[in-house]
């Protein structure tokens, strides 16, 4: 039984700062004395080490959390080539079974406060044939929490995923605008014109940090109401 408030956290594209703004969501929650943990359900491109095949963006969830699970229950899909998850994972000659994500996600859940879910790449990356990363967040049950590159074309982006979403029967519960673009013009106009477009509400904004640290930043996050 889940137990745990849970939310999946999707991008407007593949790298974008899913992976940071997850991380400074954590550290959010446990400012606020909440046990967090992240979970990677699916994650392509990994290296060995130390016996265990590790996914970069699993690895910076897994040292954010409140405590550490074990990289097979965080990340219960890890594909080696840094390549389309369906892709790699035919390449392996392995599907990627949901069944493994659910029984890991219902674990996480029972030992934490909150959990986070991060998506792979954008909202819809196919995972088979007939199943992609929407498929598994409407599976899941989960609000979603968008995470939007501040970039030129991050309004376009932003409103057709956020339509995606809808279309899925699910529920957006905030977006985070992650500043991915230091160049980037017109950003506090490109905020306001999805802040009025969005039906949801910002949960902060991320500016571009050199040492690429979260923790330093959580104190700009908002944590989506719980319903």
């Amino acid at each position: 039984m889940s137990t745990a408030h849970a939310w999946f956290v999707a991008g407007t594209d593949t790298e974008i700062g899913k992976t940071f703004a997850t991380c400074a969501l954590i550290h959010a929650a446990r400012a606020r004395h909440l046990r967090a943990i992240g979970m990677k359900p699916v994650a392509a491109g990994a290296d060995w080490m130390d016996g265990e095949l590790i996914n970069e963006d699993a690895a910076r969830l897994r040292a954010a959390g409140s405590f550490d699970p074990g990289i097979a229950l965080l990340n219960p899909i890890c594909l080696q080539a840094p390549i389309a998850p369906h892709i790699a994972a035919a390449e392996e000659g392995r599907s990627i079974d949901t069944r493994l994500i659910r029984t890991a996600f219902d674990m996480l859940a029972t030992q934490a406060d909150c959990l986070f879910v991060e998506g792979v790449g954008g909202f819809r990356v196919p995972l088979g044939d007939d199943y992609d990363t929407a498929d598994l967040a409407r599976d899941l049950d989960l609000p979603v929490i968008l995470v939007v590159g501040l970039r030129l074309g991050c309004i376009n982006h932003a409103l057709l995923t956020a339509e995606a979403i809808s279309a899925r029967g699910l529920r957006l519960a905030g977006w985070i605008g992650n500043q991915v673009d230091p160049a980037m013009l017109r950003v506090e106009q490109n905020i306001d014109a999805l802040r009025s477009r969005l039906n949801a509400p910002l949960l902060g904004v991320l500016p571009r940090v050199t040492d690429g640290n979260p923790a330093t930043v959580a104190n700009r996050l908002t944590l989506p109401v719980i319903q």
